[in-house]
């Protein structure tokens, strides 16, 4: 088995041109006069990330569809809008047919009862780092012992179960807060408060990791175990997002320590026909909050690689447990156990 490939070409600064030449793609950045050049027969490259206000050539284009070198297109923000693929990615279907009978097996419930373990072993690390009431020891039995024949009973019994979980989890990570910034409890759409707003957008950024994940291990996104399926929701994306959201909790309660309401700004927006003001991180603090995102994907966690290697970066791991995940629903290997990163 292939282990997920680790190098990457971002252009996030604008002004950059991405080409091709001599079986390499080159990116010249014209602001500092420099040119780097990536082989392609190496067969290293993983993605290639372009920001509106850089351009990119046909040939490029081309070199990555043949090589199989997803190109995600961005905006200016850096908010994903787009990914590139060439046709040869949908042809792998043998994954997703795997995937859609085993919605049909009893193998999903245990699918769904990881991806809910997952979450709260990263969540009691957490709380066990900042000195707080660990995850109850009953709750995760009552997960390993749950057992419905009716897919809808599952779903409500793990879901209540998780949900219990989670409302306390927030209840304590909220305290770590500045008092005058803290919450009263979590709002995933439409927040109106600041913190949560951060959360939203942290979670955004993992989400859109996970989704290229899941596509490059030639996955349905939108068919997920624990999440329901509906029109819109990438529910297997909400799946994966479980396992890795304690990462990006602790991010953010470090990165908010310092902050004050001068951080943050109120953007007047409209929904469901109501004119209302939400709280956002201001532009300065917002692209604080994304450089430390990034670094926390690109840093190094002491989970070995699938080919060799006894760490990883974040975003590596990532792309390496879909890739096991597809592996489990094609019967390659008997069981799937997510792999969770320890807190440093």
């Amino acid at each position: 088995m292939k282990g997920a490939k680790v190098l990457k070409i971002s252009l996030e600064d604008s002004g950059c041109y991405l080409g091709r030449e001599k079986g390499c793609l080159v990116v010249k950045n014209r602001k500092e006069g420099t040119e780097t050049r990536f082989p392609l027969f190496e067969n290293e490259l993983g993605e290639v990330m372009i920001r509106s206000g850089n351009t990119v050539s046909a040939g490029a284009i081309v070199s990555m569809a043949f090589w199989g070198i997803p190109l995600i297109v961005t905006t200016a923000r850096g908010n994903p809008i787009a990914v590139l693929v060439s046709f040869d990615n949908s042809s792998h279907v043998l994954t997703r047919l795997h995937q859609y009978e085993t919605m049909k097996t009893t193998k999903a419930f245990e699918i769904a009862k990881q991806f809910v373990l997952g979450k709260l072993k990263g969540q009691d690390q957490v709380l066990r780092k900042y000195g707080l009431r660990r995850i109850d020891y009953f709750a995760i039995m009552n997960i390993k012992n749950l057992n419905c024949e009716d897919v809808g009973t599952f779903r409500r019994k793990l879901a209540g179960i998780e949900g219990k979980c989670s409302t306390q989890y927030f209840s304590q990570i909220f305290q770590l807060f500045p008092e005058i910034l803290r919450p009263k409890g979590r709002i995933t759409f439409k927040a109106y408060d600041g913190i949560n707003n951060c959360f939203n957008m942290a979670y955004e950024m993992l989400k859109w990791k996970i989704h290229l994940a899941l596509i490059k291990a030639k996955l349905e996104p939108y068919l997920g175990f624990l999440h329901s399926v509906q029109f819109g929701k990438p529910s297997l994306v909400c799946d994966f997002q479980e396992l890795y959201r304690f990462l990006v909790d602790d991010l953010v309660i470090a990165y908010s320590k310092n902050l004050s309401k001068s951080d943050f700004v109120f953007k007047a927006e409209m929904y469901a026909d109501k004119k209302s003001k939400r709280q956002y991180l201001n532009e300065k603090k917002t692209k604080g909050l994304t450089k430390e995102l990034n670094a926390l994907f690109r840093s190094k966690v002491e989970i070995p690689r699938i080919k060799v290697g006894k760490r990883q970066e974040i975003e590596t791991l990532i792309n390496e447990e879909a890739l096991l995940f597809a592996k489990y629903l094609r019967n390659e290997i008997k069981e799937w156990i997510p792999r969770i990163a320890n807190l440093t």
